[in-house]
């Protein structure tokens, strides 16, 4: 299920880290945010050494869905240099689509 992120480790895994993180923001509830599970762990595979794929459960995260006014899931955020640099929400983007957004990130 790849690594998961909270409140206590957001910073050190995400915001300190120095290649580009995509964090996925989803819910135990949200039949999308199941969808998207099998390609964002293909792809954090794939996209090893290159991005760094994340999941955080906004049910036990409040904090930091309030600070990133993260609304809808899931919600998919990329963070470059400790700032959130691309969004996109829901799950409407194919594996493709999603290889080459995170690629334009880690170029």
């Amino acid at each position: 299920m790849g690594l998961q992120v909270n409140d206590a480790n957001f910073s050190a895994e995400v915001l300190s880290a120095t290649e580009p993180v995509l964090v996925d923001f989803w819910a135990e509830w949200c039949p999308p945010c199941k969808a998207m599970d099998p390609i964002l762990d293909d792809l954090s595979v794939e996209l090893a050494g290159k991005v760094k794929i994340v999941k955080l459960d906004v049910e036990t995260n409040p904090g930091i869905v309030t600070q990133y006014n993260v609304r809808a899931m899931p919600t998919l955020i990329v963070f470059k240099g400790g700032e959130p640099v691309d969004m996109k929400i829901g799950a409407g983007q194919s594996r493709v689509q999603l290889i080459k957004w995170l690629d334009s990130h880690a170029a």
